[in-house]
């Protein structure tokens, strides 16, 4: 790997400087004649496709220019198989603290950067003398250009113009998945209950705008620096923006000076309580594919927790 990064990245110097990852991915510090960088590598024949999402995620996300995220240097496959995921170092405290209301402003500015763009773009339709930068780079669908990994497991990010059929196609591959690997019917049956009325879950919004989200936002991918909040590892697309913070609210969490702060800028609406099960629906799914049945009773319950809401 060293010889590799020396070869395709032109260093002179590389001194391991320390080591970590985690339930999926391993990784290295390295010193260099550049400075430091952060490698993650993973031997799976499917980690050059899940690191390639992940360089398009943070980019993405650079390009918001909101919130502060290592900047991504290369991806490269290694020659003893699997790839590799080349990004800037930052030095990071163990856990957000002091940072948190901050963050939650700056991951609100995130979200809305594509409304932004969008409403701009409107703004400057009627100016014949130039083009807006912003009608060039907005999204008026939901997806994403590339396949992200939430995990290990790739999300289907095929552009859609209505985002509660791009979200029921999410829950859809999951459950697929585990009728495949599990052989347990249990999620399809109540699933396709919450199919009946589903549309009731998002008829308080009047306009659904896509926004750029992290994808995997729990408190493991989120840290603070002595230059402000960090985020890293996403699994990004264009989404709604109550999505974000549904697995945050299953894993740790956030301290509410980060959901208040978040609110001020984006309120929320009616149904976000039984929006945000049916977001965190998706999170369990995705466990008990990676994991195993230790999370089907929270998938269960979440669903039956729906169909109860859509059956009164």
């Amino acid at each position: 790997m060293e010889n590799l990064l020396k070869t395709e990245l032109g260093y002179s110097d590389l001194k391991k400087a320390g080591s970590g990852g985690g339930c999926i991915n391993e990784g290295v510090v390295y010193e260099t004649d550049k400075g430091k960088i952060y490698v993650k590598y993973n031997s799976s024949a499917d980690a050059l496709a899940l690191f390639n999402g992940e360089y398009e995620s943070v980019s993405a996300i650079l390009a918001t220019n909101t919130v502060k995220i290592p900047k991504p240097i290369k991806v490269m496959k290694l020659p003893t198989g699997g790839a590799m995921f080349v990004m800037e170092y930052i030095k990071m405290r163990n856990n957000l603290s002091s940072q948190a209301s901050l963050l939650g402003l700056q991951l609100a500015e995130m979200h809305k950067h594509n409304e932004n763009m969008m409403k701009q773009a409107e703004k400057d339709a009627g100016n014949v003398t130039r083009k807006s930068d912003c009608e060039l780079h907005y999204k008026t669908q939901f997806g994403f250009h590339i396949e992200t990994c939430c995990g290990s497991i790739p999300q289907s990010n095929t552009w859609s113009s209505d985002w509660p059929e791009f979200y029921a196609g999410k829950i859809e591959f999951q459950i697929s998945k585990i009728e495949s690997q599990y052989h347990d019917r249990s999620a399809r049956e109540l699933w396709d209950r919450v199919l009946r009325k589903y549309s009731v879950l998002f008829d308080d919004l009047d306009v659904i705008y896509p926004a750029l989200l992290h994808g995997d936002l729990w408190s493991g991918n989120v840290s603070e620096s002595a230059d402000g909040p960090v985020i890293f590892d996403p699994a990004s697309f264009y989404g709604h923006s109550e999505y974000e913070f549904a697995i945050s609210k299953m894993f740790g969490g956030f301290s509410s000076e980060l959901f208040n702060s978040y609110h001020t800028v984006i309120p929320q609406t009616g149904r976000h309580k039984q929006r945000l099960e049916l977001y965190q629906l998706f999170h369990y799914l995705n466990h008990w594919n990676h994991f195993g049945s230790g999370y089907k009773g929270q998938s269960i319950r979440i669903l039956k927790n729906l169909v109860a809401f859509l059956c009164v």
